[in-house]
């Protein structure tokens, strides 16, 4: 397939995302069933999310604009291995192998194994010529390169296996927001966006706030107070009563509104149902914290720019365009250049 033959059908799978569809109903239902952290509400989410800034034509034209396309020689194999804690957090590394002309042998995580598959079903029903695109494997043993996402233990694992292929090997990373004290509500309340959708446990989410000395909670507190339905679902909940138990328990200082914990933590990495702050002194001290930090840092949301770190708006941090990359690695290029 050329590459506009390729681009036409992801077209045409965004049309498909956009349009009713009994059998997407169905397999959502069983990811749901599979993964309840993978509820219909936030598959549903991802999946119109790919359909708007993945898969339309002015978004694909915008984003391969910046590259220098070219059909590769010979196709490689590219060993794919996905995280699953979000939906579909892997579909752009699967994109971006596709769009290079590349195959992709992908190996899923247990806690998504549906959705994958059944955009891949789509796709080949649109062309069938796309089927020798991907093949779904239990474990990577024939690639030529590695694209890899997991945890800092899994990556020091991928570097052994994967290190003398050509790879990109991600590791933990979260958004943080830094605040002035002169937000207003309606971006307050679209920071809960950040920090709730997904239940917080993506790459992208806000774990951390930065903070003016002095700051308000109360603000804070009433705009993510909105977002209280989420304390409904089972799993969430456990978490936020077994922290607010060790809380009162080891008699540690927080601020609550009955859906989130807020503590004062130096730590980027928040627990479920919880949200870490720091306060800053000067924004000179806090670029030097965030430069620092950078390799922990996938996202800033901010009023605020800084250098070498992506700043997005309140409510932005989990609507990524085709061009925003996971940890600043241009992934496309990287397999153009293969």
């Amino acid at each position: 397939m050329t590459l506009q033959e390729r681009l036409s059908v992801l077209i045409k799978l965004g049309e498909l995302l956009s349009a009713p569809d009994e059998y997407r109903e169905a397999v959502i239902h069983r990811s749901y069933y599979h993964n309840q952290w993978l509820t219909k509400e936030n598959q549903r989410l991802a999946l119109e999310s790919i359909a708007n800034h993945m898969l339309q034509p002015d978004k694909l034209d915008q984003w391969l604009q910046r590259y220098d396309m070219h059909e590769p020689e010979a196709p490689l194999k590219v060993g794919l291995v996905l995280a699953g804690n979000i939906p579909l957090v892997g579909f752009h590394d699967v994109l971006c192998v596709f769009v290079a002309g590349h195959r992709s042998i992908i190996k899923l995580s247990d806690k998504d194994p549906y959705l994958l598959p059944f955009l891949l079903k789509r796709l080949g029903e649109i062309d069938p010529r796309t089927k020798a695109y991907f093949e779904i494997v239990e474990r990577l043993d024939d690639f030529d390169a590695v694209i890899a996402t997991g945890s800092n233990n899994s990556a020091r694992y991928f570097e052994a296996y994967f290190g003398k292929y050509p790879h990109i090997i991600r590791r933990n990373r979260n958004a943080v927001a830094v605040l002035t004290g002169a937000e207003s509500a309606e971006e307050l309340h679209r920071l809960g966006d950040d920090v709730f959708r997904y239940f917080g446990l993506g790459c992208r989410n806000v774990a951390k706030l930065y903070l003016p000395k002095g700051y308000k909670f109360e603000a804070l507190l009433t705009a993510l107070h909105e977002y209280r339905e989420v304390v409904n679902h089972s799993k969430y909940k456990n978490n936020f009563d077994y922290n607010y138990a060790l809380f009162m328990l080891n008699k540690v200082s927080y601020e609550a509104n009955g859906c989130i914990l807020l503590t004062e933590n130096s730590s980027l990495q928040s627990h479920i149902g919880g949200l870490h702050y720091e306060y800053y002194e000067s924004e000179e001290q806090l670029r030097e914290e965030l430069a620092e930090r950078q390799k922990e840092i996938q996202c800033v949301i901010s009023r605020k720019n800084f250098p070498d770190i992506p700043v997005f708006d309140f409510g932005q941090a989990q609507e990524p365009e085709l061009w925003d990359y996971a940890d600043g690695v241009d992934t496309l290029q990287f397999l153009l250049d293969l």
